[in-house]
């Protein structure tokens, strides 16, 4: 089995011209601005599935600004949930500073959502003011069943590109110690945080409720990545994401077959590891 744990998609409106929704949406802007940005539907996303040995993907929308934008965002991913129940889940996504964030993302757990995420703070990174918006939204999260929280991260150092955040390992650190109760994803390795599993004090304990996702490794890291996760001890913690459409899962086919890890191993990075995780998959 192969679940991706990490996939976007977008209403109908946004896929046939996504222009009108820069106004007032810089994050989007940002990221979407090249015509080279993919941008997905609900179809395209399970044909993606299908041509690539994906059995269940858990996808999201996006942080908008617009709390009109994130609703309908949040309603084409709930549809897309109902329309296949054996293929998808989903999760609620909106920008925090809104002060409806929580009612929303209750909203759409009582349709049927598995969770919050991708959360991102792409102009401000994790700081102080992100954790107080993000209390609320933890708190119903634990309230419903301790349901996991994807946040956006990426590592610190590095070239620059689109989406790359002004995030430190202190403010990582921080989100963790604030949130020990939550179960919390961190897409894109948690930008290198989960090397520090291998200190003698601390930071094993500290990031214990955090999991990390391999979205956008293709672009990152080389296949040794993988190695390292299973020295550092946290490879039952790694989830496969693909960041669709971004990337297409073959691209991470590649890599992972070029690390060491066993086909037991694969088979936790592929799929257990995300069923441990999610309850109803």
């Amino acid at each position: 089995m192969i679940i991706d744990s990490h996939t976007h998609l977008f209403f109908q409106g946004v896929a046939d011209d996504r222009t009108p929704f820069f106004d007032n949406e810089p994050e989007f802007k940002l990221l979407y601005n090249s015509p080279k940005s993919k941008i997905a539907t609900m179809s395209q996303l399970i044909d993606t599935m299908d041509g690539h040995g994906v059995d269940i993907s858990i996808v999201s929308g996006f942080p908008w600004r617009n709390p009109e934008y994130a609703k309908k965002n949040n309603d084409a991913v709930i549809e897309a949930v109902v329309t296949h129940p054996k293929r998808l889940r989903g999760l609620a996504c909106f920008d925090l500073a809104w002060e409806g964030a929580a009612k929303e993302a209750e909203r759409c757990i009582d349709a049927g959502l598995s969770g919050v995420g991708e959360l991102a703070f792409y102009l401000s990174g994790i700081d102080a003011r992100a954790i107080r918006l993000l209390e609320p939204v933890m708190d119903l999260l634990k309230a419903k069943g301790n349901l996991p929280c994807m946040i956006h991260t990426n590592e610190p150092l590095g070239h620059p590109y689109p989406g790359k955040t002004p995030v430190t390992l202190e403010q990582i650190d921080h989100l963790a110690r604030a949130f020990s109760g939550n179960k919390i994803i961190l897409a894109h390795w948690g930008g290198g945080i989960f090397f520090y599993h291998i200190m003698k004090k601390q930071m094993k304990e500290r990031l214990k409720n955090i999991w990390y996702d391999t979205a956008a490794s293709v672009f990152l890291y080389d296949p040794e990545i993988y190695d390292m996760a299973l020295k550092a001890g946290v490879l039952e913690k790694v989830l496969f994401g693909t960041d669709y459409p971004l990337l297409t899962p073959d691209r991470y086919y590649r890599d992972i077959d070029q690390s060491r890890l066993t086909l037991e191993q694969k088979r936790m990075v592929f799929a257990e590891n995300a069923q441990a995780l999610y309850p109803d998959l």
